[in-house]
């Protein structure tokens, strides 16, 4: 059981220097599909949105990289876009790889345009960084460098014209609620419901704070498979939508085309989403 007044670093496992591997253990890794689902579990409105984004701007070749356990990058494939996958969880890659074993690499986000040099070439059509993933990378300094510098990494992976896909939670109301949300907008309700009600015990949210300051939002999962329970904690790093979007701007600079959306839906069709997905177009 986790005690409620401890918070413990979530894992030693580093598989690439500077970021830590929240999944080194393999715990989480091992369990993760029961909790997201599979690429058949994906709400129609995010395969669309993500699939009709992509093919509007003539993307083709698409860097994925925060693939997981291969959901996204094989709901892609399946589209008939050619993708490379990456991550930095070799535990996670273990898992995607026994769906596509091609074109599957273990790259840093602090690195990965130095890591997957041999294959950016003129620039990827499109990155993607979804599924909240982005959040994992701690703000180790206070200033979120190394989160500055991970999307200028993904900058320069991109060609220009290209797209930059990056999502988070909505932490502005997290951290006002102390709670989130039970249903998540990327999973099927069916099956999300099938999840809560056959394998998932509870969802804990805490929030760190640092000299005042939100440092971390802290979920800790119990999730049971057959027999077998797995429990787990995962931190994230609860980014503010306007200080997101302000570093974006800060990297692609003024004229780069920027859209926001709630919950795959423009911001003035939604009231508190759950996730903020930022679609950066990066200037000609």
């Amino acid at each position: 059981m986790v005690d409620e007044n401890v918070i413990r670093t979530r894992s030693s496992g580093i598989s690439a220097e500077g970021v830590k591997d929240q999944y080194a253990d393999g715990k989480a890794a091992k369990v993760w599909e029961i909790f997201i689902g599979d690429k058949r579990s994906r709400t129609d409105n995010y395969r669309n949105f993500l699939v009709n984004l992509l093919k509007q701007h003539g993307c083709k070749r698409i860097l994925d990289v925060a693939c997981g356990t291969g959901v996204d990058s094989i709901l892609l494939v399946e589209e008939g876009f050619e993708v490379v996958s990456a991550d930095i969880s070799d535990k996670m890659l273990k898992y995607a790889l026994q769906e596509r074993w091609e074109l599957i690499e273990e790259a840093n986000w602090l690195t990965v345009a130095q890591d997957l040099g041999h294959l950016i070439g003129d620039g990827f059509d499109a990155v993607i960084c979804l599924g909240n993933s982005f959040a994992h990378m701690t703000d180790s300094y206070g200033d979120q460098r190394d989160q500055k510098l991970a999307i200028a990494n993904f900058e320069r992976c991109v060609k220009p014209g290209g797209l930059l896909l990056i999502d988070h939670r909505n932490y502005d109301n997290i951290l006002k609620t102390g709670s989130t949300p039970s249903k998540c907008i990327y999973y099927n309700v069916r099956t999300y419901a099938l999840v809560i009600n056959q394998h998932m015990s509870d969802i804990k949210t805490s929030v760190l704070y640092v000299s005042g300051k939100p440092s971390q939002v802290i979920l800790d999962y119990s999730i049971s498979n057959g027999n077998e329970t797995s429990e787990f904690r995962l931190s994230y790093y609860p980014h503010k939508l306007e200080i997101f979007k302000r570093m974006l701007e800060e990297v692609f600079g003024k004229k780069a085309k920027y859209n926001i959306y709630g919950d795959f839906k423009l911001l003035t069709e939604v009231q508190n989403p759950g996730f903020y997905i930022h679609v950066v177009q990066k200037a000609e």
